[in-house]
């Protein structure tokens, strides 16, 4: 394996940050207090464990900065201007300003409450197509699956690869980003599927829409794992997308809708709700703040997200029934940033590695954000694509032939880096380890 490209990393500041916060127009609606603020002490310890401050080395691309101009705004002393929505939406929302902070600042509920206000970012055409998906496509399992139909037709007749050919730079980069629609949907053979040998306990599986559109394959790995080591799996079909984007991205109404349909979809009678794709669990587990002004559904929300587990978190702390077979392979592992900083869930995948007898070689900074964050990748190009070579480069350095990812938006990202800058190395799933070895 060899490093990419010995091209200098470009550093995103200067005219081209100006043209991200120029693009960012947010509503005429005043910022409210937002409690968090008051418990940052402001003492400049995440500074360095943020991402868009180690490249622009800008106080307000840090999450301190940000903490200001919240309160600033929510006071009064500060208007909303399109300026200062940009600073808010550079942020890539990884949360590791909250492993780095001695406060316990939650700053991903400041940045989810201050974007509610601002609504989705960029100029207005963006604006639309970003709330029409969030609002109408997102929530709507039948019109997502007819949109990835749509273009896994594009990509198969090879109109995906024409227009790459013919389309300018910005736009080719953004279809290469496209992930293969997988050649068939995640459609479960029951809505119960029943323990391999004695049952050890009942659970229920989130199926997701990025899994169950473009990672069918891990979908099913994940629940023969499950099934393999005694769980009974029941897989509610009225369930929907977790709403993690629409809370990410200023729609947290829609968001709360979507929270509540799951909700009512997932049986009460399981031990735990299973999810093997980190941005999904994290938002899971906070559907318990999500509605924590909703009378109707504050208690069961906050009983539901006490039950949500990552996979690799629940199947090490329910322990392999039985010794896998080893795996030969050679891999690193990339800490997802919603199952280190927000799940902080770090120690189970790693032993859950051991248990299957793979050699893993720790990346420096696995735990740094590789540039994904949801749609973040479409939004901000130039911020992620620079997030995107420092970790391929990290990953390159550790000799790996392949790179363990749980999560689809760190595998869809890693593969499109792996393309970019043409570096032999695999993205597997940490589920596709955990089935090849038969756990």
């Amino acid at each position: 394996m060899t490093p990419s490209p010995a091209v200098e990393t470009p550093r995103v500041e200067g005219p081209r940050v100006e043209a991200s916060r120029a693009a960012a127009a947010p509503r005429a609606r005043p910022m409210p207090f937002i409690p968090e603020v008051e418990t940052c002490i402001h003492c400049g310890l995440c500074l360095n464990q943020c991402p868009t401050y180690r490249v622009t080395h800008l106080e307000a691309e840090s999450p301190r900065g940000r903490i200001y101009l919240v309160k600033a705004a929510s006071q009064g002393e500060l208007d909303v201007t399109a300026s200062v929505a940009g600073h808010l939406y550079l942020c890539l929302m990884c949360r590791a300003c909250e492993t780095a902070c001695p406060s316990g600042v939650q700053y991903g509920r400041i940045a989810e409450a201050a974007r509610e206000v601002l609504g989705p970012p960029g100029p207005p055409l963006q604006r639309w197509m970003v709330r029409t998906t969030l609002r109408h496509l997102m929530p709507s399992p039948r019109r997502l699956r007819l949109a990835a139909g749509l273009i896994r037709l594009a990509q198969r007749s090879g109109l995906v690869a024409l227009a790459r050919r013919v389309f300018p730079g910005r736009l080719r980069d953004r279809l290469a980003m496209m992930p293969e629609v997988s050649p068939r949907f995640y459609a479960p053979e029951a809505e119960v599927l029943p323990a391999i040998g004695a049952r050890r306990t009942r659970v229920a599986f989130l199926s997701g829409c990025a899994m169950s559109l473009f990672f069918t394959d891990i979908n099913e790995a994940t629940v023969r794992v499950l099934r393999r080591n005694g769980c009974e799996v029941a897989i509610p079909r009225g369930q929907i997308c977790c709403g993690a984007l629409n809370v990410h991205n200023g729609e947290a109404d829609s968001a709360r809708a979507m929270a509540r349909r799951n909700i009512d979809a997932f049986p009460d009678d399981v031990d735990a709700v299973v999810v093997n794709a980190a941005g999904c669990g994290a938002a899971m587990k906070e559907y318990g703040h999500l509605l924590k002004d909703d009378p109707a559904y504050r208690e069961r929300a906050g009983r539901f997200a006490a039950k949500v587990r990552d996979a690799g978190e629940f199947l090490a702390g329910l322990g392999l029934r039985t010794a896998p077979q080893p795996v030969s392979l050679t891999v690193t592992y990339q800490d997802p940033c919603h199952l280190a900083h927000g799940q902080r869930v770090r120690a189970e995948p790693r032993a859950l590695l051991a248990a299957i007898g793979v050699r893993l070689v720790e990346m420096a900074g696995s735990d740094r954000c590789c540039g994904s964050a949801g749609i973040y990748n479409v939004l901000q190009p130039e911020m992620s694509e620079t997030l995107l070579r420092e970790k391929m480069d990290a990953i390159c350095a550790t000799g790996a032939g392949t790179v363990v990812a749980p999560n689809p938006g760190c595998m869809m990202q890693l593969r499109y880096g792996a393309q970019r800058f043409g570096i032999p190395v695999r993205v597997m799933h940490l589920m596709d380890l955990l089935d090849q070895a038969g756990a």
